[in-house]
């Protein structure tokens, strides 16, 4: 689009909360649109004059953002129904009226800002860390990992905890504590494709895989792998591109040998 065909404004349509557990409203505002805007950008400008279409000032929409640079997730919300990065959304590629509303899934803190303390919380429990205290033997320098293994690692080393995938995913349900969420969708366990994701890059890590058998044993539990139904939705909207699916598949595996090794107690 040509800075001649550019409009002056472009309008936003917000799903606003003002605290948790509020009912959720919308209000819409025409903002100025600069050559090459993104959404983050767009929502500051907003933040300057918070005025309505109608004419009613307003308090300013709360919303986070941090890096700019699609490093952080900070800024993950829901963009025109496909929940994305605001600050790599530019506004030249989305179709006006822009519709925001707060990343689903999450319980809403204010406006477009929501808690993930879920998706923190699930990755402690699939143990998506490398633990480095303590001696291991054969360590003392750090182990060589070929380019193919790197590569491959690489791809799920790059997972920003944005939480999109985990809110495309018809298995990953709503909070309890966000009233946007239907009642029928509470209650469920399962832990979401990003730290599934993270299981299978922390075992293939040379240090990682001593405590491989301990994050198998949690996926294999009550709201592991096996509530995955399988709709791939997580690869679709993953910013970074991350194979979700492929890590998902190669976990049934590694799953499958760990319940033969339980069974006949040989690891």
């Amino acid at each position: 689009m040509s800075d001649t065909q550019r409009p002056a404004t472009v309008e936003l349509r917000i799903r606003r909360q003002n605290e948790p557990g509020a009912s959720p409203y919308w209000q819409s505002f025409a903002v100025p649109a600069h050559p090459g805007a993104n959404v983050v950008s767009v929502l500051m400008e907003l933040r300057a004059q918070p005025i309505t279409v109608d004419g009613e000032r307003v308090d300013p929409v709360a919303f986070e953002h941090n890096c700019m640079e699609e490093v952080c997730g900070a800024c993950a919300m829901l963009i025109n129904g496909r929940p994305q990065p605001a600050c790599s959304a530019l506004i030249d590629d989305l179709k006006a009226p822009i519709r925001l509303e707060p990343l689903p899934k999450f319980p809403v803190v204010r406006d477009l800002m929501v808690d993930r303390s879920r998706l923190l919380d699930n990755l402690k429990r699939v143990k998506a860390w490398v633990q480095i205290d303590g001696h291991w033997d054969n360590h003392e320098r750090a182990p060589r990992i070929s380019p193919a293994a790197w590569a491959a690692n690489y791809l799920y080393s790059r997972c920003m905890s944005c939480g999109c995938c985990m809110a495309a995913c018809p298995q990953f349900r709503g909070s309890k504590d966000d009233p946007g969420r239907a009642q029928q969708e509470i209650g469920s366990s399962f832990v979401g494709p990003a730290p599934l994701a993270q299981v299978r890059l922390m075992n293939a890590h040379p240090t990682g895989q001593n405590n491989k058998v301990e994050r198998l044993h949690a996926i294999m539990a009550e709201g592991g792998l096996s509530d995955c139904g399988n709709a791939q939705n997580c690869v679709r909207v993953c910013p970074k591109e991350i194979p979700l699916t492929t890590a998902i598949g190669e976990l049934g595996r590694q799953t499958t040998v760990q319940l033969v090794k339980d069974l006949f107690g040989t690891g």
